[in-house]
């Protein structure tokens, strides 16, 4: 089937593609959360779309209010054109990519909360974060309309894991669908901000994944699993680990037992990178 791929920039553009696309079958509308700057783990999001869905709408929207003071908005990748020849290869059938007025539309008086979990891991490092994820959201969650799924990767867990918990107690209506990790062949999570890494920083930035796994790979208890990655770390140079944590699947407390998180964040030179492995503890 040939698809073509439509650009909306304004709420009224998105609404109008949608009704000439129409519902001609049972998958309904599949949602893929961007903010530019595409790499194959976005990829993999859009196929994943492509296969439960009959419609497949991406959004690429670069959320200020996810960025602290201190991080650098404007200093985000943008690459539009890039980004749409992907979406193109993909299969995706809409594209939605407003302006920040066009999404907010005045003051930001109203946030979504994201409950304790949201001050902890990530959200100790970078205040407010979350808020501005879960707002963002939400709203193109209902901007965006009859979303039957949305698809999110595992690589920003914390992320996965508030986003399913709005949505759970907030009664709101869409699946969230994770998908697994796209690394590069050396181990490296694919993330957009891969690419502000020199050539010997790139090199010390597969520690990251190389703790991760060598802490998966040590098995038993949880000193054991940390033990292992740390050790990592103290063998690698130009890695500022932020923070090295075990918990639950669903970001509580370790268990003694059965499958726990192993995550990891840290800057290599001036880049903030996070990774996460899942771990059975024995």
């Amino acid at each position: 089937m040939t698809r073509t791929l439509t650009v909306a920039t304004t709420r009224d553009e998105l609404l109008a593609a949608q009704r000439r696309r129409g519902s001609a079958g049972s998958g309904g509308v599949g949602l893929v959360m961007t903010m530019g700057a595409l790499h194959a783990g976005h990829a993999s999001l859009i196929r994943a779309a492509r296969e439960q869905s009959d419609t497949v709408v991406v959004t690429i929207f670069v959320n200020p209010m996810q960025f602290s003071p201190a991080e650098d908005l404007t200093r985000y990748p943008r690459t539009l054109d890039a980004d749409l020849a992907v979406c193109a290869t993909e299969g995706a059938d809409i594209v939605f990519a407003p302006s920040a007025e066009e999404v907010y539309r005045g003051p930001r008086e109203v946030t979504v909360h994201p409950g304790p979990l949201g001050d902890e891991l990530e959200g100790a490092s970078r205040p407010g974060h979350f808020a501005g994820v879960l707002t963002v959201v939400h709203k193109l969650l209902h901007i965006v309309s009859d979303v039957e799924r949305a698809y999110f990767g595992e690589k920003d867990y914390q992320q996965l894991i508030l986003v399913g918990r709005m949505v759970r107690d907030l009664d709101l209506t869409p699946e969230i669908v994770g998908r697994p990790i796209v690394r590069e062949p050396d181990g490296l999570a694919l993330s957009s901000r891969n690419r502000y890494l020199n050539p010997e920083e790139r090199a010390s930035a597969t520690a990251l994944s190389r703790a991760l796994f060598a802490g998966a790979a040590a098995g038993g208890d949880s000193s054991r699993v940390l033990a292992a990655a740390h050790a990592v770390f103290e063998a690698t140079s130009g890695v500022a680990v932020d923070y090295l944590e075990l918990r639950s699947p669903d970001l509580g407390p370790a268990p003694t037992t059965g499958p726990a998180r192993l995550l990891v964040a840290a800057k290599v030179g001036p880049v903030r990178l996070i990774d996460n492995v899942a771990i059975e503890l024995t």
